[in-house]
């Protein structure tokens, strides 16, 4: 096979999780493009439904919007069934769902310190971005294992391979039991996730489901000033990533490109991790 057609996901069906947020619409924009077709699985049927109605129009290619939730193994189930019962098949699962906690500079947020952090909040947090990658990669990876083919991917985090640097949400004049940090669910989930990627590359090996992780760094969204300049002076690069410039290692990993990569972590972070 010539190997530029190794990155086409033609008739290939791709269950992105969280599909209707901010990542995972440009995961399931990226799996359009390169033939396939995506399913978005979120925890809101409207935002579901809305974005694979998007991406149908913009790239003229089949697309699913369903509504599951991740954390309830009964709605992973029926959510699996459906997906099958509609298009015979899942080729590809990224397991992108997440709970993030924003930490907002100008409001208090001592809430998010390790010694304030609720039970409840980190029962949530682990249940959808930990728990629910296990359920979602327990079901569907079998699926997988049953036809002997699959990709999983798993959507970490470069704080799911170095610890939050706090003092980039330090705010001046606030005493330090009163200033915001990184809620520590993010980072134990993401290096969880990391985990869970070698465990089922060897787990599933024989099946010939591959199991890889990508570890983006910082997307630009619109963050006050202040925030973008500590965060970048941190990043060789110089700059936080562009929304779309994940969409290629997405396709890469999913695609037969990557036919012998398995139980890897890409990191995409203009260099963070290097220091």
């Amino acid at each position: 096979m010539n190997s530029i057609n190794k990155f086409s996901l033609k008739d290939r069906v791709a269950v992105i999780t969280g599909g209707a947020g901010l990542l995972g619409t440009k995961h399931a924009e990226a799996i359009a493009e390169a033939g396939g077709t995506p399913v978005i699985w979120d925890i809101n049927e409207l935002a579901a439904e809305k974005t694979a109605e998007n991406i149908k129009n913009k790239f003229s290619i089949h697309s699913l919007g369903l509504k599951v939730d991740i954390t309830d193994e009964a709605s992973v189930k029926e959510g699996v069934g459906k997906v099958l019962s509609a298009l015979n098949s899942i080729d590809i699962l990224i397991n992108n769902a997440a709970n993030d906690p924003k930490v907002k500079i100008g409001e208090p947020s001592n809430w998010s310190r390790f010694e304030n952090y609720s039970t409840p909040m980190w029962d949530m947090d682990i249940a959808v971005g930990l728990t629910g990658a296990f359920l979602c990669s327990k079901h569907i990876g079998a699926h997988m294992a049953s036809k002997a083919k699959g990709v999983i991917l798993n959507i970490a985090s470069d704080l799911g391979v170095i610890a939050p640097d706090q003092r980039i949400y330090r705010q001046e004049g606030l005493p330090d039991d009163q200033q915001p940090v990184k809620p520590v669910t993010y980072s134990v989930i993401k290096h969880g996730l990391l985990g869970l990627t070698k465990y089922l590359s060897t787990y599933w090996a024989n099946k010939n489901v591959r199991v890889n992780a990508i570890s983006p760094g910082g997307i630009y969204n619109n963050q006050p000033e202040e925030f973008v300049t500590k965060l970048t002076n941190l990043i060789p690069l110089g700059r936080m990533a562009d929304i779309d410039e994940y969409k290629s290692s997405i396709i890469y990993l999913c695609s037969d490109a990557s036919s012998y990569m398995t139980g890897q972590n890409i990191i995409i972070d203009g260099g963070r991790t290097v220091l």
